[in-house]
């Protein structure tokens, strides 16, 4: 899909688990500082600040060569510490001095890609990501949202979660459909593939107004991402339909969905310049293709032009899933001083 770097930008404050979270118990302090210690490994390898080169990286990483690898070695080893934490907290958060003491920084609200090699790689992270969100969304932050005392951030709502599992699964569906074009699916079926893309984002697009009644702040970036994507997977599954038309030798109707993929795409260009690169070379190529089927039409069908209600309608498809997430914790006691 589209690029929406925001969150990669996002620098993760320091966060010391000791100092936020006092305890009388040695144990428990040593948890807390390895909790600590493996939250910082985790955050040198996102934060651009890092000073690590490639090699260093490697050598302190067991080997392993690329970045994912790294980032994704070092988020399974704190999770577990992270997750017995929250559930250590969830058994005597009903003392309101245990509510949540950390502070945030936002990628989603107003204030402020993958690129690997394997296809079918880059799918399963990505619906394992989405299986992550749709955790947090069901499952973490229901549970937590009576700890903050003010308005949450974006990323601390089950309906940003919701939206961000969404979009990591209409990412999964564009890099399968990637794949499916190389290998030469017909377009019948590109055709309800990029359509299904474009449903998901349509529920992603209602939790986002669903998010809005209780938290305003939200990046108007990320709403015109993702109604930047759902217009240029319809006029791409536009594009395959009206190649299955002529194919079909129905160019007359071939030419009616191409003009109003052209239509509807000029109406929601977006104002992104890297964005609207991308439509511009997708518009080109659909007005080409355009140019192509009204000078056959007027040399040797003389078909007639259907009106835009006399169109066929798309139907969209999803071919993948969210891989569930099941939290790896190990229940250790911690003991904290309220």
């Amino acid at each position: 899909m589209l690029n929406f770097p925001d969150p990669v930008k996002l620098k993760t404050k320091k966060l010391i688990f000791e100092e936020i979270y006092k305890t009388p118990d040695a144990g428990t302090l040593e948890q807390l500082k390895e909790l600590s210690a493996r939250r910082r490994a985790f955050a040198v390898n996102i934060s651009e600040s890092s000073s690590n080169t490639e090699a260093t990286a490697r050598d302190i990483s067991d080997g392993l060569n690329s970045r994912f690898e790294q980032d994704l070695e070092k988020l399974e080893l704190y999770l577990p510490l992270l997750e017995n934490l929250i559930y250590n907290i969830d058994l005597v958060r009903k003392d309101a001095r245990m509510a949540c003491r950390t502070s945030w920084s936002s990628a989603f609200s107003s204030s402020c890609v993958l690129n690997l090699k394997d296809i079918v790689q880059s799918a399963t992270l990505l619906r394992k990501a989405a299986g992550v969100y749709q955790y947090l969304a069901d499952e973490m932050l229901p549970s937590v949202q009576s700890s903050f005392s003010r308005e949450r951030p974006p990323e601390a709502t089950s309906p940003m979660s919701s939206i961000m599992s969404l979009i990591c699964l209409a990412e999964a569906q564009a890099v399968t459909l990637r794949k499916a074009e190389e290998k030469g699916s017909t377009h019948g079926i590109l055709v309800k593939l990029h359509f299904g893309i474009k449903e998901m984002l349509n529920e992603a697009t209602t939790n986002l107004q669903q998010l809005r009644k209780g938290c305003k702040n939200i990046s108007p970036r990320l709403e015109e991402f993702i109604c930047s994507c759902k217009a240029l997977h319809e006029l791409r599954s536009e594009k395959h339909l009206a190649e299955s038309l002529e194919v079909a030798e129905q160019v007359g109707v071939a030419i009616g969905v191409v003009r109003r993929a052209l239509n509807n795409a000029k109406r929601k260009m977006p104002t992104n310049s890297a964005w609207r690169s991308v439509f511009k070379q997708e518009m080109e190529v659909v007005s080409e293709k355009l140019k192509k089927v009204e000078r056959e039409n007027e040399l040797v069908w003389y078909h007639k032009i259907p009106h835009d209600h006399e169109l066929p309608l798309l139907e969209g498809k999803t071919i993948v899933s969210a891989i569930p997430y099941k939290p790896q914790m190990s229940v250790y006691k911690l003991v904290f001083r309220t």
